[in-house]
């Protein structure tokens, strides 16, 4: 009997393959406590990592390095561009003293990233121009700068500020064209970053396929032209906006999912018209639909519990928001249950009180 308890070796074998896959899913806590008492250069390497994953509200440096190898099977100039934009925002934040936590869990660079892709992609000279990277260089410093610029006004309505910086600075440095998230239409590149969402949260790849496929649908109904559909560039701003709705920023509840869809559809109308807009000024639309849809949604004032918008504070993976809601949750009833308690004891003595002055 005792040794039909003990564990068979294929089951150990199975424990442990499941405790190290848990050691690179979600945003890998352990590592980020391994990482703190490393030199720098590991510990800027996995802020770059998260960095680029960030773009895609993933807190994974595992995550990140898919993506990277991505970008440079895409196009190695833009791959390089993108990571040298992500190294120089993480480390103008680290000059800048920015918040720690913030910066380790790779906040302060995914913009950068955007800007040294976007950069590449649009610049009219061909690749391996390496004038670019001056530009580049000084453009990706002012992302931090942005970002605590915009910050100090968003966190009065407890609201992230996305890619805003990267859409600002993106308006003063880029003429023409539009390009999808990271600017990229290999399918093997795609494969790579769903790979990476799925390696840190089911959830988000889901919301991204999602998007993507919301994004298609309208473009199909407006009658886009096949190409710009087919490349991605109808999905990529309602990709963002549907992993932001449907459980980054908002607890995931099968609302939320609904709502998420319906933020991703009207994402993409909005890209419509503000392609036209910036059409008319020579500009791509960059993420501003992102921005602004996801923004309007998030500010939507509702008295369902079940459309819960979660505090900065507590933003992490889907999974883990979910974990959070329902300790919050459990806490609550706790404290309500002691709160019903507290009045019944409070009584007793009265009622003593009461029964001695009867006797007397």
């Amino acid at each position: 009997m005792g040794n039909g308890n003990q564990p068979t070796p294929e089951t150990q074998a199975c424990s442990c393959l499941l405790r190290a896959v848990g050691l690179f899913v979600g945003d890998m806590r352990q590592s980020t406590e391994w990482v703190k008492r490393q030199v720098v250069a590991i510990q800027l390497l996995d802020c770059i990592l998260r960095g680029v994953a960030q773009v895609m509200f993933v807190n994974n440096p595992v995550s990140g390095l898919l993506i990277v190898v991505g970008l440079f099977l895409q196009n190695p100039w833009w791959g390089l561009n993108g990571l040298l934009g992500t190294v120089v925002a993480t480390a103008s934040a680290i000059l800048l003293k920015q918040n720690r936590e913030a910066v380790l869990a790779g906040l302060y660079g995914y913009n950068g990233t955007l800007v040294g892709m976007l950069m590449a992609i649009f610049s009219a000279k061909e690749d391996w121009y390496w004038w670019l990277l001056v530009p580049n260089v000084f453009m990706s410093m002012m992302c931090p700068i942005v970002s605590s610029a915009l910050s100090s006004v968003a966190n009065k309505w407890d609201l992230p500020i996305f890619t805003l910086p990267f859409n600002i600075l993106l308006f003063l440095s880029v003429p023409v064209g539009v390009g999808q998230v990271f600017g990229c239409d290999d399918p093997w590149t795609a494969g790579l970053i769903l790979l990476a969402l799925l390696l840190c949260s089911p959830t988000i790849c889901f919301h991204a396929m999602l998007g993507s496929a919301a994004g298609m649908t309208v473009g199909v109904a407006l009658a886009a032209p096949p190409r710009d559909i087919y490349s991605g560039l109808w999905g990529y701003n309602s990709v963002l906006s549907c992993i932001a709705i449907g459980g980054v920023f908002c607890a995931v509840t099968w609302q939320t999912h609904a709502l998420a869809l319906i933020c991703a559809i009207f994402c993409a109308y909005l890209s419509s018209a503000t392609l036209k807009l910036m059409s008319v000024l020579g500009l791509p639309a960059c993420t501003w639909p992102f921005c602004l849809s996801t923004l309007i949604f998030l500010l939507i004032s509702s008295e369902n519990p079940n459309i819960c918008r979660l505090p900065l504070s507590a933003v992490s993976y889907p999974e883990e928001n979910l974990r959070y809601l329902r300790q919050l949750k459990s806490s609550e009833k706790a404290q309500s249950s002691q709160r019903e308690e507290a009045p019944l004891e409070h009584d007793k003595p009265n009622i003593q009180l009461e029964v001695e002055n009867e006797s007397v």
